[in-house]
């Protein structure tokens, strides 16, 4: 559903959840100009209509010992849309895998890897990733430091 048919108040709800998905239902409604039953209601709404997908709580990747980030770009022999397929169904099996995206340009797949460790990324490299069929070539770049990360959309309110 396009943005535009997002009106300001569903904006405002949806960028308050974005900060906060915890946040009282009757704080909600105050903090957007609304009485709680239709706050609930426009909730309920945009629920409906997959605009909010779910709710999750966000951890610390450090503190959770995942204190390892990869970016992995990926190439496949083919790129026919059943190469595609089975690559997508394998990583999707991958908790590592946080994030993949098919990609424009040399590589075919853009993936983002936790581990806790070196060692742990080297299993998952060399038990999982490089035994997918048909992955020609594999490569690996390590974040150094997390500059920006953020999971809010910029909704212009």
């Amino acid at each position: 559903m396009p943005n535009s048919q997002l009106d300001d108040i569903d904006r405002r709800l949806l960028k308050a959840l974005q900060s906060n998905a915890r946040m009282p239902n009757a704080e909600l409604a105050k903090l957007v100009g609304l009485s709680p039953s239709p706050c609930l209601r426009r909730l309920k709404l945009l629920e409906e209509r997959g605009i909010i997908d779910r709710y999750v709580a966000l951890l610390d990747q450090e503190r959770v010992g995942l204190a390892v980030s990869v970016f992995v770009s990926v190439r496949l022999e083919r790129q026919h849309e059943e190469a595609l397929e089975k690559f997508e169904a394998e990583i999707k099996n991958y908790d590592e895998v946080l994030e993949c995206y098919l990609m424009t340009g040399q590589r075919d797949y853009l993936l983002r890897v936790v581990a806790q460790d070196l060692r742990s990324y080297e299993r998952f490299l060399k038990e999982k990733l490089t035994r997918i069929d048909g992955v020609a070539s594999i490569e690996s770049s390590f974040a150094l430091s997390q500059v920006k990360y953020t999971n809010s959309l910029p909704l212009t309110t």
